[in-house]
């Protein structure tokens, strides 16, 4: 496991807030679930705390109030210089398929346009990239996924939507997401995908963890009506492939 220098601050009255170097790095991302690891099977039990690795940073939280935080630092500090042999937890490859086709993609016009390509090699482009999800907010479910390629790239929504549909496919600057459920949003829409990602009612509620890698496929509006029946009823195979330990 990597060594990096990290700092440790309290982060409200039930947090710790956990930061590495202010880089977007994989080998980052992987330090962070290889220490999360470390501390859900040593250190902190799953039932009082909490973790939360996203991008640099895990918010470490407890159910209730943290009393000493001075001692926790250091309790963390000292756990982190042990865990040099931890475990990566399993990660997988997610094959998504996503419709592109104009009534699911109302930017893909535009974004093709600023972009300088047609709506086809987007989708193209789009379809042969593996994206890593380097954390789930800011609605619950929501991954933020990394590796967009630079001629993708294209900033967010001058105006924001009121009403952005479940399932929606965006790009907004280095990133590219899938909106787990209806909400407002300023992300660029160029298509949706029919799987629910995200169930409250679920254990897991998202299937999809941090540190996983995300891959989408065209498919078409029947497709996607099949789809996303079968997502409904629960009776849907989504592709996965456990990924090696330096994938």
């Amino acid at each position: 496991m990597n060594k990096y220098p990290i700092s440790i601050e309290p982060f409200g009255e039930y947090a710790m807030l956990i930061k590495w170097p202010e880089e977007v790095k994989e080998s980052i991302l992987e330090d962070m679930l290889q220490f999360s690891s470390y501390l859900e099977s040593n250190c902190l039990k799953k039932e009082k705390w909490e973790l939360v690795p996203a991008y640099h940073t895990m918010a470490v939280i407890r159910r209730v109030p943290i009393e000493d935080s001075a001692n926790l630092k250091r309790e963390l500090l000292m756990w982190y210089e042990k865990a040099t042999k931890a475990e990566s937890p399993d990660r997988f490859l997610w094959k998504l398929p996503v419709c592109y086709d104009k009534e699911f993609a109302p930017d893909l016009p535009e974004v093709s346009e600023k972009l300088g390509m047609t709506p086809e090699e987007l989708v193209s482009l789009h379809t042969s990239c593996t994206y890593t999800v380097y954390g789930l907010g800011f609605l619950p479910g929501f991954m933020y996924l990394g590796g967009l390629p630079e001629s993708l790239q294209v900033p967010r929504r001058e105006h924001p939507r009121m009403k952005v549909e479940a399932g929606s496919v965006g790009l907004a600057g280095q990133q590219t997401g899938v909106y787990p459920q209806e909400s407002p949003g300023g992300w660029n829409i160029i298509g949706n995908c029919p799987i629910q990602s995200f169930n409250s009612e679920n254990d897991p509620p998202s299937f999809i963890s941090t540190g996983d890698k995300i891959r989408f496929y065209e498919i078409s509006e029947g497709e996607y009506q099949l789809f996303k029946l079968e997502s409904e009823v629960g009776i849907h195979k989504i592709e996965k492939i456990k990924l090696d330990a330096d994938s």
